[in-house]
């Protein structure tokens, strides 16, 4: 793996300020083309933030549905070129027919522009119901809330990214990732979470965006409550 790109940049700009202009500049959020390979078959590529990328390898393949734990990735292989980032990984046997039989039924044009899904159906399936009894205060949740900026390190410089966070009660902050796309830093926290053996039954999943209906699946999908 040669060097990922920064995720972030310097530009520069025209600042207007009490109806004056000056030359100024910012660091903005850089965004990459990242494509997902599975047993040497590309998967989708999302548009995104080019940091904790195998973090984003795994908890993308883990909200898929394409495996159940960290291991089942393997080693993720992070290749850096000209027009992106490429993030490969070779699945289990089992694993890799059951994907393949998955990517022949998606065979075809789509246009429900949804990456990863075979159906509409699929895109509006019914989270999976998490079996839970955690139960918070508010004013634990507004804690929890109140904690998550002090890990959004790229959102401190930039001020234009999203972040998804977990938090336990006994335990506090536990992970905090970020990108330009909230559903992008949803999968790097799962992933995260993931690889350092984190059950997401034990505590709450913290957003900076609104939370849509694959958010709430991609949740689900981990235990998270």
């Amino acid at each position: 793996m040669t060097e990922a790109p920064s995720p972030t940049l310097r530009v520069e700009c025209l600042a207007r300020r009490h109806e004056m202009t000056a030359r100024s500049s910012r660091v903005i959020p850089e965004e990459t083309p990242v494509a997902f390979t599975f047993g040497g078959s590309t998967h989708a590529v999302m548009m995104a933030s080019p940091a904790d990328l195998e973090d984003f390898a795994v908890g993308f393949a883990l909200t898929e549905g394409l495996i159940d734990t960290a291991q089942e990735a393997g080693e993720i292989e992070v290749i850096i070129t000209d027009s992106g980032v490429e993030l490969r990984a070779w699945l289990p046997q089992a694993r890799q027919e059951a994907y393949a039989q998955r990517r022949r039924s998606m065979a075809g044009p789509t246009g429900c522009g949804l990456c990863g899904i075979e159906s509409l159906e699929a895109a509006t399936r019914e989270p999976s119901k998490i079996d839970n009894s955690l139960s918070l205060e508010a004013e634990s949740l507004i804690e929890a809330m109140e904690s998550l900026p002090a890990g959004q390190k790229i959102n401190h410089q930039t001020r234009a990214v999203h972040a998804a966070g977990f938090w336990r009660p006994s335990s506090g902050m536990m992970a905090v990732r970020e990108d330009v796309g909230r559903h992008n830093a949803l999968d790097k926290l799962a992933g995260a979470l993931a690889r350092q053996g984190i059950s997401a039954s034990q505590g709450v999943v913290l957003m900076t965006s609104r939370v849509s209906v694959e958010l709430v699946q991609k949740a689900a999908r981990i235990g998270a409550p």
